[in-house]
């Protein structure tokens, strides 16, 4: 059993761990990451098949995604705002089209709606981006492909012959990761967006062919900007219970 001590070590570390917005360029010491890496390959999984793999953007690589992500994001936007005509546009070139293994932009669920809706206002009115403010959400979620500024990006594949079990799998180490980097001093954001667009990454970077592209992490260190302290809350540990 572990002492008392190191269980509410834990429980703190767990509930200051927050969702990173805006990080310093400061570079990550590469034997720093090898050690948040290798705390995260103690994750359990499926008969320990370890069903993901890792495609690490820093420098060079880390800038060419970051400006081949945003340049298909504002083709897309513009495809948007260009009407009927824009989207006929972006069919017929197909450029700024998601080329995702995974779909990431659908309808919620209308009973996850309230939550959504609720972390999503609380968010843009402490950047004080009005709900009118097309110009500006829009910068603000052009962000999510600069990485919020981290100076390294991580794509998680997982392997699509253990179907969603090998989600499973990467959600838990995806955790374990930004648990440890968080225990190390560094911040962290886990970002289904950076899905939307597979082809950018599977440029850069050798991927099994059985292996899809299902989120990315940003990480590295947090600046002092207000965004970073930004906390939705959570359910009450009893509301997520079922009854018999």
């Amino acid at each position: 059993m572990a002492p008392a001590s190191s269980a509410q070590e834990f429980s703190e570390l767990v509930r200051s761990r927050r969702s990173t917005r805006d990080f310093l360029t400061t570079p990550i010491p590469q034997g720093l990451l090898e050690a948040v890496l290798a705390d995260a390959n103690t994750a359990p999984s499926w008969s320990n098949t370890q069903p993901y793999r890792l495609a690490i953007a820093s420098g060079a690589v880390r800038d060419r995604l970051a400006a081949g992500l945003c340049e298909r994001f504002d083709t897309a936007t513009r495809a948007q705002q260009g009407g009927l005509l824009g989207k006929l546009k972006l069919l017929a070139t197909r450029h700024g089209l998601p080329d995702g293994d995974f779909t990431t932009n659908f309808e919620y669920p209308e009973d996850l709606q309230p939550r959504r809706r609720a972390t999503g206002h609380g968010l843009y009115e402490l950047l004080g981006i009005g709900r009118k403010d097309h110009a500006a959400r829009h910068q603000q979620m052009r962000k999510n492909f600069e990485f919020f500024g981290a100076p390294t990006a991580i794509f998680v594949f997982v392997h699509a012959g253990l179907r969603e079990f090998s989600i499973l799998d990467a959600g838990i180490f995806v955790q374990t990761l930004m648990l440890s980097a968080h225990a190390h001093g560094l911040a962290t954001c886990a970002q289904g967006a950076l899905a939307t667009w597979g082809g950018p990454v599977r440029a850069e970077f050798d991927i099994p062919k059985d292996y899809k592209l299902i989120c990315g992490i940003s990480i590295g260190y947090a600046s002092d900007h207000a965004v970073n302290q930004f906390n939705p809350g959570r359910h009450e540990a009893g509301a997520l219970r079922l009854t018999a």
